[in-house]
């Protein structure tokens, strides 16, 4: 599979009056045409980060420190405005998290398509605007009647097809989707989702996806990364995250999630809290609540290294191999 993105050793820091936080450590990853990647992890450890440096979206006081990002084998982070202006929706595009937040609410949705293609000099007139966009309501099954109304008037869920369909309005070939469907009920999720994964089969772009439910990503996506503060710590096939995880965090998370068949079992939550990422530990920054640490995992960061087929894993101690008993205390060592 052609790599379309390749995230190397990106490091993304904020800027405080405590000094620098790193928000992103030394992160590396690619995307391949036509993939789902998905990337995991709680709130706070560097997901939507990593998203808005690939379109270079960053504001002071965060700056990209390190690393590289190539698309198409153009480095994103070399680009010169009017580079970045052509870059942006024409070859990565973006649903975020709160499409409410997204469309402008005085502004009709045909307005808003208007604005998109007339930015990017797509068309001669407004006639022309308005059959793009009803071409584009149509792909994402939304009654082309509707693209004079105005944000108020529509559902949740319509809200964030109107926000995928305007992100595919110029055929991108990267999709990014910032939990979208986190305000939504399941059902909707369900249908959106659908769809996405419909038009991604018919249109051919990649998608990085991000989310914090673990569950939900594995139904969508191909390979996913597991993130914990700031750092990769595992990427695998989606199926494997939840069936055989190697990395301790990522087993915690399928831990947290209850099955629909079978035996009852108790869940576990993982111990202790989020890592302060303005006083972060000298070896690995999960050894705080992990139940396999050592002296050696709070002593040494451990590297992202290559655990079998298509897998990586940042541990000292990575989980054994299937079929071998997993012994786990109440609290971390």
């Amino acid at each position: 599979m052609k790599k379309l993105v390749e995230v190397k050793n990106l490091s993304v820091d904020y800027i405080t009056f405590d000094g620098r936080v790193r928000a992103v450590n030394d992160v590396s990853f690619h995307i391949g045409e036509g993939e789902i990647l998905g990337l995991a992890g709680e709130s706070g450890c560097g997901k939507s980060t990593i998203a808005y440096s690939l379109m270079r979206l960053h504001r002071p006081p965060a700056m990209i420190s390190e690393g590289e990002i190539l698309f198409d084998g153009n480095d994103v982070l070399k680009m010169d405005e009017e580079e970045l202006r052509n870059f942006r929706w024409k070859d990565t595009s973006m649903v975020f998290q709160s499409a409410m937040n997204c469309l402008n609410p005085v502004k009709t949705i045909e307005y808003q398509f208007h604005d998109i293609f007339d930015a990017h000099g797509l068309v001669e007139s407004r006639e022309e605007s308005i059959e793009k966009a009803k071409e584009l309501l149509r792909i994402v099954d939304i009654p082309t009647e509707r693209l004079f109304d105005y944000p108020h008037q529509f559902s949740g869920g319509m809200r964030q097809r109107v926000v995928i369909a305007m992100a595919l309005a110029l055929k991108p070939k990267l999709l990014i989707m910032d939990e979208p469907t986190t305000a939504l009920d399941v059902v909707v999720q369900r249908e959106i989702l659908q769809k996405v994964h419909q038009l991604k089969e018919e249109f051919g772009f990649s998608i990085l996806f991000i989310t914090h439910d673990l569950s939900l990503m594995v139904e969508l996506c191909d390979r996913i990364g597991i993130m914990y503060s700031g750092q990769l710590v595992e990427l695998a096939p989606s199926k494997e995250i939840l069936s055989k995880p190697k990395h301790p965090y990522a087993f915690g998370l399928g831990d947290s999630f209850p099955t629909l068949h079978g035996e009852l079992q108790e869940m576990k939550g993982i111990p202790g809290t989020p890592l302060d990422l303005k006083n972060v530990p000298a070896g690995c920054r999960f050894s705080p609540r992990c139940f396999k640490a050592t002296e050696t995992c709070r002593t040494t960061p451990p590297r992202l290294l290559g655990a079998g087929e298509n897998r990586w894993v940042s541990c000292h101690h990575p989980l054994p191999i299937e079929g071998e008993k997993i012994e786990i205390v109440e609290e971390a060592v």
